[in-house]
């Protein structure tokens, strides 16, 4: 896809909301996050970014997600892998189930889980005002497990 016909997409029109300059290769970058289903991380971003404009360094795909997380636009997710993964912060609240054979990471929302959360909370005499819960599992049907 040619880099000059790329459509807004939903972390460019942040940025542009921010006030930030967006330069050809933070719109493909932008892109290629707001296009992203899974969790990537710079690696995967910099050879999805490549794949629209070749001349994108793995530099400037680190700077440009820095400047994201610090605009709180992309949130950084540390599933205890080697390297660190990115995905757009949303509006709505989701929790993490990563499959350690794959090192997938599906995203799933339970509200009988937030409604224990808030409980343990109040039990403990806290108002509950954010929380994150990771999952690590392996597949029931794996053979090896």
């Amino acid at each position: 896809m040619d880099k000059d016909f790329l459509p807004i997409s939903r972390i460019e029109q942040m940025c542009i909301d921010k006030g930030m300059k967006m330069t050809d290769q933070r719109r493909v970058i932008a892109k290629v996050l707001s296009d992203a289903t899974d969790h990537p991380n710079v690696v995967e971003v910099h050879c999805r970014a490549t794949a629209i404009n070749p001349k994108i360094s793995i530099a400037t795909v680190y700077r440009t997600v820095r400047l994201l997380q610090k605009e709180q636009i992309l949130a950084r997710r540390d599933f205890g892998g080697r390297r660190a993964r990115y995905e757009k912060i949303q509006d709505e609240h989701h929790d993490h189930l990563i499959d350690l054979k794959s090192g997938q990471v599906l995203e799933f929302h339970n509200e009988y889980i937030e409604e224990l959360q808030r409980c343990i909370a109040e039990k403990l005499g806290y108002r509950l005002v954010g929380q994150r819960l990771e999952l690590y599992g392996v597949p029931l049907d794996d053979p090896e497990t």
